[in-house]
């Protein structure tokens, strides 16, 4: 019976150690799978031209979190960027959080985790964020172009005609119509021309002429032989 005793004490003495040994396992467990600030990280970055803030979550129980980022001025609070809540993952779930920062400018994140009313996390992520040294570019900036040497002397960008002077300008093609209803000294006759019309002239009526004279001569001589003859009847 005594052996019986010994023998139980001991395996409910085995029972209790064994029972605590897997309540601390149990709730290391448990805090190694609660929400903690270690959880949280930010970086400061670009998208594109635009400033952004990213706050990652990588708490595996998905403990929704809020997060509030303030822009920091020597060591307090000068605003407030925003606020927005995060359930993280274990690969990581990432908000974004939309500011122009200028280089070396400084931002607290703030975390608060509450599950079943009970406060899990409520800090900062450990030490403040800092921003990188050089502003965000569009990265589409190109550099135009210098003016050519001859641009830069005229004050005319070259590949453009320069005006041409009045005097030099050629005439339109309305210019040379007109010009072309002006009858041209080719078309008026020339001195040969018109004495050869006149020599022609004076050869076509000289035969006229001829008889008509000698029509005249016929009846001026009939007329003095009428005459005479009157004459002579006369004295008779």
């Amino acid at each position: 019976m005594s052996l019986s005793r010994r023998t139980a004490a001991r395996s409910v003495r085995f029972l209790g150690v064994t029972a605590a040994s897997a309540a601390l396992a149990l709730s290391a467990a448990g805090s190694a799978l609660a929400c903690e600030i270690g959880d949280f990280s930010a970086a400061a970055g670009c998208d594109g031209a635009k400033g952004v803030i990213t706050v990652t979550d990588k708490d595996a129980t998905g403990v929704p979190a809020v997060v509030t980022v303030f822009l920091e001025n020597n060591g307090a609070d000068l605003r407030q960027v925003g606020e927005q809540t995060v359930e993280g993952s274990k690969k990581g779930t990432t908000i974004t959080f939309a500011e122009t920062w200028e280089p070396g400018a400084e931002y607290r994140i703030h975390i608060k985790a509450v599950k079943n009313k009970k406060v899990l996390v409520d800090a900062d992520i450990a030490g403040n964020l800092t921003t990188p040294a050089e502003a965000c570019t569009s990265g589409d900036d190109t550099t135009s172009p210098s003016p050519s040497a001859s641009e830069s002397e005229s004050g005319t960008p070259s590949g453009t005609p320069s005006t041409t002077p009045p005097d030099t300008i050629s005439p339109s093609p309305s210019d040379s119509s007109d010009d072309s209803t002006v009858p041209s000294a080719s078309n008026a006759p020339s001195p040969a021309a018109q004495e050869s019309n006149l020599a022609e002239t004076g050869a076509s009526n000289t035969g006229l002429i001829a008889g008509i004279a000698a029509v005249l001569v016929v009846i001026g001589g009939g007329a003095v032989f009428f005459g005479m003859r009157r004459r002579g009847s006369g004295n008779r």
